[in-house]
C-alpha cells in the first residue's frame, strides 16, 4: 500500500468520536479566548460559593423536613461545587490552553452527574415503600425561589463559554447548573403541592426523577454532546 492510500485510514483511525471536535475548527487561543477562559474560572468561583451555601441549607431543611427531594437537591449542590472546582482546575495556569487537561475535565465533569443518581433513586424508593411523609419546609420554599433565579443566569453565560472556548467541560457546568434550575422547580412543586394538597408521595417521586435526569446528563456530557 502507497502512502496516498494510507493517509485516508490513518485520518479515519484519528477521527473524533466528539460531536464537539467534528463540528468545530480548532480555536485560535487569541486574547478573547483567554478572557473567556478567565471568565469561565470567575464563574466557577461565584458558582462554588453559591453551591456551598445552597448545599448547606437544601441538606439542613431536608434533614428537618424529611424531604428526599430537598436532600437531593442539596447533594446536586455539592457535586456542582465538585465540577466547579473541576473547571477552575481547568482554566488555571498551563492547562488553560492543554487539550489533555480539557478532555480530562470533560470526563471528570460527566462522572459527578453519575455520583447523584444512586443515593437518591435508592432514598426515594425507600420512602415511597415506607410511605413517610415529608413535613413543610419554608426554608426549602424559599431556597428553591432563590435557586431558580440564580441558575439559569449562570447556566446560560457558561453554555456560552463552553461554546466560545470548544470547552465540553465548560459546557457541561453550565448544563448541571440549568438541571439545578429544573430541580429547583421541581422540589418547588414538590414542596407546595405536600403543603397545600397533602400529596406527600410526590416528593419522592421528584427525587427519582432527579436521578434520571442526572444520569442522563451526565452521559450527554461524557460524549461531549453539550458544547455543540
Amino acid at each position: 500500500m502507497n502512502t496516498a492510500d494510507q493517509v485516508p485510514e490513518q485520518a479515519a483511525r484519528v477521527a473524533p468520536d466528539s460531536c464537539c471536535a467534528e463540528r468545530s475548527a480548532p480555536v485560535e487561543r487569541d486574547t478573547d479566548w483567554h478572557r473567556a477562559a478567565r471568565h469561565a474560572r470567575l464563574l466557577s468561583w461565584l458558582s462554588l460559593v453559591y453551591m456551598a451555601v445552597e448545599g448547606t441549607v437544601a441538606i439542613t431543611a431536608a434533614i428537618l423536613s424529611g424531604s428526599v427531594a430537598l436532600l437531593g437537591f442539596g447533594l446536586d449542590s455539592v457535586i456542582e461545587g465538585l465540577a466547579s472546582v473541576i473547571i477552575i482546575w481547568r482554566f488555571t495556569g498551563t492547562r488553560t490552553v492543554s487539550e489533555t487537561a480539557e478532555g480530562r475535565a470533560q470526563k471528570a465533569v460527566a462522572v459527578t452527574f453519575f455520583l447523584l443518581a444512586p443515593y437518591i433513586a435508592y432514598d426515594a424508593v425507600t420512602t415511597l415503600a415506607a410511605g413517610d411523609h415529608a413535613k413543610t419546609s419554608w426554608l426549602g420554599i424559599g431556597l428553591s425561589i432563590t435557586s431558580l433565579v440564580v441558575m439559569p443566569i449562570l447556566g446560560i453565560a457558561k453554555k456560552r463559554l463552553g461554546t466560545r472556548l470548544d470547552s465540553g467541560a465548560t459546557s457541561g457546568e453550565g448544563a448541571q447548573n440549568l438541571l439545578c434550575a429544573y430541580l429547583a422547580a421541581a422540589v418547588l412543586v414538590g414542596l407546595l403541592a405536600n403543603t397545600l394538597l397533602g400529596w406527600w408521595w410526590l416528593d419522592p417521586v421528584i427525587g427519582l426523577g432527579i436521578a434520571g435526569l442526572a444520569v442522563r446528563e451526565g452521559i450527554e456530557a461524557w460524549r461531549g454532546n453539550d458544547c455543540c
